[in-house]
């Protein structure tokens, strides 16, 4: 049984090439929290407020924007999206010109309203190109360039952003400079760093741009997500067999039931409605995982700079991972496979924890490698035995279910902020709320597997 069929490989490649998109916009952004904390001089959590904008927007535009596919087109969507991602992008020229770290949160808000559309019409389109059978594969595959997009973005912070802000400047011992300057000089280093943060964001509208054009040009299935079981959903997939490059994709339609009944039948789904609940304990593991490497390193005295090459490195052990679990699943069940990594991720948390010095470090970089499988697999299996006509907004949720992103990162930062507990370092004690999230995927793993669930 093929993965994508040949019939379907064009508008695969051209939703696929979206992951990448929001990746690298998840992964540049990650290491500002610790800019912003210093550059602003901020508390770790209030700049983690970073998060909390950009994890937000997904929560207030998930179902929105599944109500705005349902009315126009998979295609409308997606261009939407692109233009508001666009212009979160864009708004950086006006939040460094006044130097607002609020309008910065504001941009990232707008940015992510782009990201919300998105995603909500990407995964859905991509379980829909083939058969059910193997749907989940299919999303791992797709989802495997989500982390190419979060590498560049790590690249481009890195090499471009990191190591040229003058903030994060250190004396011999390794403290930083900045805060002890007068406040002339701090300001003239914040009008210098401020650009160089802007200047990624500016130049990744102009992408984004450049891609919205592309994706008006190619031809990907624009119908409106109708019934299935309808009569017009009958002549569509008629006239698709014959004309196999005229190609409709059916999925949805609340012509037939109101949106209230299709939410009382996603909430009667435990599978489903334990998934929304596991995917915002996943998002929220992964955000804290890797937003705070850096703060982890650096309470072991590594620049920014320098910490950040930890972030790149677990994210390529990410990316591996997406790849060996996709063909893992050729040979052992998705879900006993989620279980298995949640424990394994929990593992490697409590090392983050309980081991102060590289090796702790460590634990926390291969935490990614168990990460891997787990957003599009919690997704597949919530949505496995979600019908059709209540497919698009089951999607919506498990979208929004990405807020858990912008809910635990504050409450991790207000840990690491105490510098210790119990005479251990706060930033290892922080990777306690990680550690529950995993435990939480765990047991959704194990109990999706139990039948009539």
């Amino acid at each position: 049984m093929r993965l994508v069929e040949k019939k379907y490989l064009l508008p695969f490649i051209a939703i696929t090439s979206l992951f990448a998109l929001w990746g690298f916009a998840n992964d540049i952004t990650n290491p500002m929290v610790a800019a912003f904390q210093t550059l602003m001089e901020l508390p770790a959590a209030k700049a983690s407020l970073i998060q909390f904008a950009f994890y937000g927007g997904y929560a207030t535009m998930a179902i929105p924007a599944a109500l705005f596919i349902r009315k126009y087109s998979y295609k409308s969507g997606i261009l939407l999206g692109l233009a508001l991602y666009a212009i979160g992008a864009l708004l950086f020229i006006p939040a460094a010109a006044r130097q607002s770290f609020t309008f910065f949160c504001f941009s990232l808000y707008i940015l992510t309203f782009g990201l919300a559309f998105l995603e909500t019409t990407a995964n859905p389109f991509i379980l829909s190109l083939g058969n059910k059978e193997n749907a989940t594969r299919r999303l791992n595959l797709a989802q495997a360039f989500n982390p190419m997009g979060s590498l560049a973005g790590m690249a481009v912070a890195s090499m471009v952003v990191l190591p040229n802000l003058l903030s994060d400047k250190r004396d011999a011992v390794g403290n930083i400079i900045f805060p002890m300057l007068s406040e002339a000089e701090k300001a003239n280093i914040r009008l210098h760093d401020l650009a160089v943060i802007r200047d990624p964001y500016v130049a990744l509208g102009i992408v984004v741009i450049i891609m919205m054009i592309i994706i008006a040009l190619v031809k990907v299935p624009t119908t409106k997500l109708i019934n299935h079981e309808s009569h017009e959903s009958s002549q569509i997939k008629k006239s698709s067999e014959e004309h196999p490059s005229e190609e409709q994709i059916c999925v949805n339609s609340y012509d037939s039931c109101s949106i209230k009944t299709t939410i009382e039948r996603l909430w009667k789904n435990r599978v489903y409605r334990e998934g929304v609940l596991a995917q915002v304990f996943y998002v929220a593991a992964q955000i804290m995982v890797w937003t705070f490497i850096i703060h982890y390193a650096d309470n072991l005295g590594i620049s920014k700079a320098t910490a950040q090459n930890y972030n790149i490195l677990a994210m390529c052990l990410f990316l591996c991972g997406r790849f060996l679990s996709t063909w893992l699943m050729k040979y052992v069940d998705g879900r006993r496979l989620l279980t298995v990594f949640g424990i394994l991720a929990a593992l490697c948390s409590l090392g983050a924890i309980l081991i102060v010095g590289k090796a702790g470090l460590y634990c926390l970089i291969g935490i990614s490698l168990f990460m891997s499988l787990m957003f599009p697999t919690i997704y597949g299996t919530a949505l496995e035995k979600v019908s059709l006509e209540d497919a698009s907004l089951g999607a919506a949720f498990l979208v929004m279910a990405i807020v858990g992103g912008a809910l635990m990162p504050p409450l991790q930062g207000m840990i690491i902020d105490c510098g210790t507990i119990c005479g251990h370092p706060a930033v290892n004690v922080s990777y306690a709320l990680p550690l529950i999230c995993f435990i939480v995927v765990a047991i959704y793993g194990s109990r999706s597997r139990i039948k009539n669930i």
